[in-house]
């Protein structure tokens, strides 16, 4: 059983947390956090043994009547493995430190591709993670795109993609980020980084994106258009997409129509934190027209990376060759 260490016990890094915990082939010996505050308190609660990453800070934690196993520095000896979590491009900076302690590191989406030198999906490039030293898991939107287009792509071939994203403005939790009244282009400029990130891990595929932030934090929202080489019958990419693993269909005419009542059906699932892992496609946005695919899809982008980092663990560590045998492992052990 591989040793497991998170480096940043927030939004992402607990969830990763928890998903290693119930699998039975890796187990997490300690998580860190900078801050002494309720997550760090939880992480105690939950049994994670605690390592301070700023070990200037161990007096705060001290004050705060927070029980520490130690610091980051002593965490490195007891881990084959580091999942970075910690904010956007603070982990390309921390590889640097895992190199020197020669610890193998897996980082978020928000760190560059070209910082870290090779990007990972489930279902685009499991193999090209084998016994990877540093890795990066695409991000929340990349990985929703990669879920549907992947298995498009091999039932009959896409030319070329065209996708429009409706962001989130913030995460639940978050008080100080998102517009308040406002939809803002984000970027400007087309196209958005969404398309170079697929093609980080879906190398040859012609996808061009644009994006845009609104006022609500439940999910992502996305609406493709997919140019194919041959033309399916509709139905049969309902039932490739019902099939799929990690992607759920839902139905407008029966309750599901917009992304509150979807993060409702999460919630009344019983999964922890309400996390939706799936990407959840609207069954009735999926159609076919002179040859173009056009369908409609929402992201959780709290929760649909967490499966991604247990299978890129496996892939690094060398634990599981085949990736649908990871995919079905992982999603067992989580409940997906």
């Amino acid at each position: 059983m591989k040793s497991i260490g998170i480096n940043g016990y927030g939004t992402i890094g607990k969830r990763v947390a928890d998903a290693v915990s119930c699998q039975d082939d890796m187990k997490i010996v300690g998580v860190t956090k900078r801050t002494p505050d309720f997550e760090a308190q939880m992480a105690v609660d939950k049994g994670y043994p605690l390592y301070i990453s700023a070990p200037e800070r161990e007096g705060q934690f001290e004050e705060a009547g927070i029980k520490v196993a130690g610091t980051i520095d002593d965490l490195y000896d007891l881990i084959d493995l580091m999942v970075d979590c910690t904010p956007e491009g603070i982990g390309a900076k921390n590889m640097e430190v895992y190199k020197e302690k020669g610890v193998k590191g897996i980082f978020q989406g928000g760190e560059k591709q070209d910082a870290i030198g090779h990007s990972f999906n489930s279902f685009a490039n499991f193999q090209d993670a084998w016994g990877a030293d540093y890795v990066r898991v695409v991000s929340c939107n990349t990985t929703g795109l990669c879920r549907t287009l992947k298995p498009i792509d091999d039932l009959c071939g896409i030319k070329k993609v065209r996708a429009v994203m409706v962001r989130r403005g913030a995460d639940p939790g978050q008080i100080k980020k998102g517009p308040i009244n406002a939809i803002v282009p984000n970027p400007p400029t087309v196209p958005s980084h969404h398309g170079p990130d697929v093609q980080t891990v879906m190398y040859d595929l012609n996808i061009t994106t644009m994006a845009l932030l609104v006022p609500t934090t439940l999910m992502h929202q996305h609406n493709l258009m997919v140019e194919l080489e041959s033309v399916p019958a509709v139905d049969d990419v309902i039932d490739l997409l019902e099939a799929t693993p990690r992607v759920m269909l839902f139905e407008a005419n029966k309750g599901a129509g917009s992304t509150a009542e979807v993060m409702e059906f999460a919630r009344d699932m019983g999964r922890p934190r309400s996390d939706l892992f799936e990407i959840a496609v609207w069954k009735e946005s999926i159609n076919i027209t002179e040859g173009e695919l056009f369908y409609m899809q929402a992201i959780h982008q709290e929760s649909d990376v967490v499966p991604e980092n247990v299978d890129c663990i496996r892939a690094m560590l060398e634990l599981e060759e085949d990736a649908q045998k990871s995919i079905a492992k992982t999603n067992q052990a989580m409940g997906i």
